[in-house]
C-alpha cells in the first residue's frame, strides 16, 4: 500500500529500511532520508510512525541488549522515547 502519495513510498519500502541495531531509523524523517527523499506536504508522518512502532514492537522480544550496546541500540531508544497516545504528530 502507499504510504507517501507525494514521494510513492509504499509500506513495504517503510519496513525495508528498518533493521535492529544503531542504525535504525526511529524517525519518519529518518525513513525519509533511508530512503532518499524527504517530506513534502507531511500527511503520511503518523502512518509512518505507526509502522515504525509496530515494527519495533514486533522485533523488541527478539532482540535483547547486552549492557555493551544498550546506550547505542535504536531498538532501546525508540521504547523509551514513546509519544504518548493522542499526542498530534
Amino acid at each position: 500500500m502507499i504510504v507517501c502519495s507525494c514521494n510513492v513510498l509504499s509500506d513495504g519500502q517503510v519496513r525495508a529500511c528498518l533493521q535492529p541495531g544503531p542504525g535504525c531509523p526511529r524517525t519518519p524523517a529518518q525513513v525519509y532520508g533511508c530512503l532518499g527523499c524527504s517530506p513534502k506536504c507531511g500527511r503520511c508522518a503518523r502512518t509512518i510512525r505507526s509502522i515504525l512502532r509496530k515494527a519495533m514492537d514486533e522485533a523488541a522480544p527478539a532482540h535483547a541488549c547486552s549492557s555493551a550496546c544498550e546506550a547505542s541500540c535504536s531498538l532501546g531508544s525508540f521504547q523509551t522515547t514513546r509519544e504518548p497516545e493522542g499526542v498530534a504528530a
